[in-house]
């Protein structure tokens, strides 16, 4: 399969599938305009960065204890069609830590697929970071 390029895209509507625009929504986190205030808004803008391909924002708001050194977006031929939040725990701008549970749909080379997973997120110098998976499916 040829390598294809992953400029990250700028939808008009956010992949997360809050309602909003991309640029009020998630496009100004990947931006830098604005932080994401709650663990679960750090875990809608990454899926909208899988979404629109912006591997170097899943870099920088990956902790520095589990973060590879390259995602490979350019080789996945995925595209995600679909995110529900399915539950949470602290992650409020009150907490230091949260949890999101969620379903991401996507299609690939073999058809319609959906993953769904626990993801940890940790707060540090003011900033959600993704820690890791906590369960996966």
């Amino acid at each position: 399969m040829p390598r294809r390029s992953r400029t990250p895209a700028r939808p008009a509507a956010c992949p997360c599938g809050t309602g909003e625009t991309y640029a009020a929504c998630c496009g100004r986190f990947h931006s830098g305009a604005a932080k994401a205030p709650t663990a679960e808004a750090l875990m809608r803008s990454r899926y909208s960065a899988f979404a629109v391909g912006d591997e170097a924002y899943l870099l920088r708001t990956w902790h520095p204890a589990t973060r590879p050194d390259r995602i490979g977006l350019a080789d996945d031929d995925r595209t995600w069609t679909g995110l529900e939040i399915l539950g949470a725990t602290g992650g409020t701008p009150l907490h230091t830590t949260g949890t999101v549970r969620f379903r991401a749909r996507y299609t690939d080379a073999d058809g319609p697929g959906s993953q769904t997973e626990d993801s940890a997120f940790e707060r540090l110098g003011g900033d959600w970071l993704y820690l890791d998976a906590v369960a996966f499916e």
